[in-house]
């Protein structure tokens, strides 16, 4: 089941923290989140996955940048969120969606106990102009049934920001 909004603000500081928080920000169902300006992109085209990618950061300037089509970016939000006893899941928001900005290619799920900012994986089928601080996407909740684990990982848990794939580690 997934959490109303008014949910959301009644589990704020329980199972459910975001730094910094708005109300502005909340929806009947669901919490929009805030693009960083920065961005992280690969250093070489082909990417190998039992290797660390390099990749460089690029900072989006007030009056906006130009992403191109085709191409992947890493973004993260400016919004730090933990959740406890809930399963956080991240979708862009629609009216990002029909710009043709893809926020997040394959990894909207997010674990029960996840604490970070949240990696965006930005890509556009035509260029279009960004900016930071815009809300490019949404937060929301599913309750979960059963025992489970609570989420520990040595990658992405706790992170100070963009991560890029740690996919590597897993090879090691």
């Amino acid at each position: 089941m997934i959490l109303s909004g008014l949910e959301i603000k009644r589990r704020f500081g329980n199972d459910i923290w975001i730094e910094p928080f708005s109300e502005k920000q909340l929806n009947p169902n669901s919490y929009n989140l805030r693009l960083h300006n920065e961005l992280l992109i690969y250093e070489h085209y082909l990417l190998d996955m039992k290797k660390e990618n390099k990749a460089k950061p690029l900072i989006i300037p007030e009056q906006g940048l130009v992403l191109e089509a085709g191409k992947l970016y890493l973004g993260r939000t400016l919004e730090y969120t933990r959740t406890e006893n809930l399963v956080p899941m991240l979708e862009g928001r629609s009216s990002i969606g029909r710009l043709g900005l893809f926020i997040h290619i394959t990894a909207g799920f997010g674990d029960v106990g996840f604490s970070g900012y949240w990696t965006l994986e930005m890509y556009c089928i035509q260029p279009i102009r960004i900016y930071p601080g815009i809300e490019i996407c949404q937060i929301f909740y599913h309750t979960i049934e059963g025992k489970f684990e609570r989420y520990i990982s040595n990658k992405y848990q706790n992170n100070a920001g963009i991560q890029p794939s740690l996919l590597y580690k897993d090879f090691e």
